[in-house]
């Protein structure tokens, strides 16, 4: 079995990347699991891996502002004994420090037939100017502990630019192996990019192709500094009820634009040139619109996906920027929500997610009694999200 760590800043294209290496690894026959690590409590990049088709476990996790050895740990197990996966893949909030993860991976001693891989961290390079001036320390240390850099969305990237951007991250980490992809590229560039992580693939057991994915697992502890604050990023999840059930794709394709456009102008008043990740998912019963915001400049980014079976109207939103503290994120998301729900004159109701807690908090990830760790179960409660006065 082995184990592979693919981390980098938000908006990186983590997400895309892990699906088409899954979609690869499924192809080629091999048992994948995929833990997905988020900021807060709102699952939104485990639901999209889901909707493309693979199977989903969901599992209890902890809130992140937690050191939680234990749910990384038990996590790992459970999968190792009981799914027997020929590959774990793990993708770490883009506000964690990836080489932690791998580190807590390593130090868990899983066996000799486990091999961890070589560690990718992806990096956005029509935003690296951007993410050097917003969140250069951060981003900095991310680069610096990679064994694998993939520079990401080169399709966005003038051809003329990449030989200095590819320079210019390699003298950043002259160890790293430095690699151009692309989300849209799946062809002989991806696959030369995953033989350079699993140069071993072909010796990987074969059994019957299936992905399946855990739900958020808090970043290991190994680091005494708190990531989410190194990071200098305010963010905030929350996930809405929506009290329509004749929504129409179009209707929450114009109605999630204006929203995500309203969280957008007022991101841009705190921090105007702002770089993260703003995304929205719009479940309408019988499809999702999602859209994405990653920088101050660009346009809403928009993909529909057909809903699971079952589905309610849902709206699930994560808004994570540079230099803006939390509670003008929180205020900036629920204003914008409540003022374009009532321009529509649709009902809206805010799930407020409640812990129960088994252990103490502290500051920072610092090193911890596991047994102080219990895992958090979180209780669901609907709250109606009411006008300020």
């Amino acid at each position: 079995m082995q184990v592979i760590v693919v981390g980098g800043f938000l908006g990186s294209g983590k997400t895309t990347t892990i699906i088409n290496m899954g979609k690869y690894l499924a192809e080629k026959g091999k048992k994948v699991a995929i833990i997905v690590n988020e900021i807060g409590e709102i699952g939104i990049d485990g639901d999209v891996i889901k909707r493309f088709g693979f199977d989903t476990k969901e599992i209890t996790s902890g809130c992140i502002c937690c050191s939680l050895k234990v749910g990384l740990r038990t996590t790992m197990n459970l999968l190792v004994k009981e799914y027997k996966p020929d590959i774990i893949m793990i993708e770490p909030t883009g506000i964690a420090f990836p080489h932690v993860i791998k580190n807590e991976v390593e130090l868990m001693n899983l066996g000799e037939e486990v091999k961890i891989a070589p560690l990718v961290t992806l990096i956005d390079g029509s935003r690296f100017k951007h993410l050097m001036k917003e969140v250069k320390e951060f981003a900095m240390r991310q680069i610096i502990d990679a064994e694998i850099l993939g520079i990401n969305k080169v399709d966005l990237i003038e051809p003329i630019r990449l030989p200095i951007l590819e320079a210019s991250v390699q003298q950043l980490n002259p160890k790293a192996r430095v690699i151009l992809l692309s989300g849209k590229d799946t062809g002989e560039g991806f696959e030369n990019f995953m033989r350079i992580v699993l140069p071993d693939l072909e010796k990987v057991s074969e059994k019957a192709p299936k992905v399946e994915v855990t739900g958020k697992t808090a970043s290991a502890p190994q680091e005494t500094e708190n990531s989410i604050e190194a990071s200098g990023v305010g963010s905030f999840s929350a996930e809405f009820m929506v009290e329509s059930r004749n929504l129409s794709t179009e209707a929450a394709r114009e109605l999630t634009v204006e929203l995500i456009n309203a969280i957008k102008a007022k991101m841009l008043k705190l921090n105007p040139e702002f770089v993260g990740h703003i995304k929205l998912f719009l479940d309408n019963g019988l499809e999702t619109v999602k859209q994405s915001v990653t920088i101050y400049y660009e346009e809403p980014q928009e993909d529909v996906i057909k809903s699971k079976e079952g589905a309610v109207p849902t709206l699930k939103i994560l808004s994570a920027v540079s230099n803006v503290e939390k509670e003008a994120v929180k205020d900036a998301v629920e204003s914008s929500v409540r003022e374009v729900f009532e321009r529509k004159k649709i009902k809206v109701n805010k799930v407020e997610l409640a812990h129960n807690h088994e252990h103490e908090h502290h500051d920072g990830h610092g090193h911890h009694d596991e047994n102080k760790h219990g895992d958090h179960g979180h209780i669901q409660r609907v709250s109606s999200i009411k006008k300020k006065n």
